[in-house]
């Protein structure tokens, strides 16, 4: 049988009244030491940008349909659809105004859109920052403002709370965009407290009609800031780097590359856990290096079957 771990230290029994502790193991490649970087891999955008050159015509974000009452297969965009999605979101994003170090909130279910504000975020070395309202009542209104958020994406079905009076932060942001559209009383809601509401074809559309050229990030620069409960008090944000990111990429590629079954980019994933934690967030990172497909389930959590995923 493999092993994948080996013991660099043992443990010591319990003493003069302290604790027992037990033998320490590492993964097989750090015994020693950590593995080097990836050289070609140093932030988030350089995963993204090098697959969909590598990987242009692969199916890279997929979803189902609503139609006639039921799920309809699954649609698929590829890498260089996908990344010309970006470069406009990012364009659209300093139409508005962003600047490098901008706070960009992502708040919604996983969903290729998802994705495109994110790696758009990238591109133009902005701060994606996810919204989370299941940490809590009143955790987006925190989040908003204490991550000094001024952009927020959102899915529609998360605007009502947005727009709360309740949510009183959200008198900060200077734009939102629904990942789909808005109501008429929607955008006068926003439009009430000052703050520009677009549709996602119309943020699209703005960037293509002002484009610009991506300002990519350092390794050293913020990629995100991702929100935990914690054990008390309010939600308290981690702040992860690009280069944190590329290490959680290349962390995976080695661990999956000991198995006899390799990552391939006829590989899918079924994309359900939240995209605000660093777990699916990890995952999906590596998919993407590696030319490989996501689908993202329909959003209904209770219903997933291992026979609901039709490809």
């Amino acid at each position: 049988m493999k092993r994948f771990s080996v013991q660099v230290s043992s443990g010591r029994d319990g003493q003069d009244g302290q604790p027992a502790v037990g033998p320490i193991y590492r993964n097989c490649l750090s015994a020693n030491d950590f593995p080097p970087p990836d050289p070609d891999l140093s932030t988030a955008w350089d995963s993204f940008r090098l697959a969909a050159e590598k990987y242009p015509t692969n199916k890279m974000l997929g979803w189902r349909n609503f139609i006639n009452g039921k799920w309809g297969p699954y649609v698929w965009k590829t890498y260089e659809q996908v990344f010309q999605e970006v470069l406009a979101v990012g364009s659209a994003l300093r139409a508005c105004g962003a600047q490098p170090g901008a706070r960009i909130g992502i708040y919604g279910a996983n969903c290729p859109e998802w994705i495109v504000a994110m790696e758009a975020c990238n591109a133009h070395s902005l701060v994606c920052v996810p919204l989370y309202d299941t940490l809590g009542p009143g955790a987006v209104n925190f989040i908003v403002e204490h991550a000094e958020i001024d952009y927020v994406f959102v899915q529609h079905n998360k605007l009502e709370e947005l727009l709360n009076p309740a949510c009183s932060s959200a008198r900060r942001l200077r734009s939102i965009v629904c990942f789909t559209s808005f109501t008429e009383e929607e955008k006068q809601k926003a439009g009430d407290i000052g703050i520009e509401a677009y549709s996602w074809d119309q943020f699209l559309h703005m960037g293509k009609e002002n484009p610009s050229d991506p300002l990519p990030p350092q390794s050293i620069n913020i990629c995100t800031i991702m929100y935990t409960s914690g054990t008390s008090g309010e939600p308290k944000g981690v702040v992860l780097t690009h280069e944190n990111i590329a290490m959680v990429i290349r962390g995976l590629d080695l661990f999956m590359n000991q198995f006899e079954d390799k990552m391939t980019a006829d590989d899918v994933y079924l994309s359900f856990l939240p995209l605000a934690h660093i777990l699916d967030r990890g995952i999906e990172e590596y998919f993407f290096r590696k030319g490989a497909s996501i689908g993202y389930y329909h959003g209904v959590l209770y219903s997933l079957t291992l026979f609901c995923f039709r490809y």
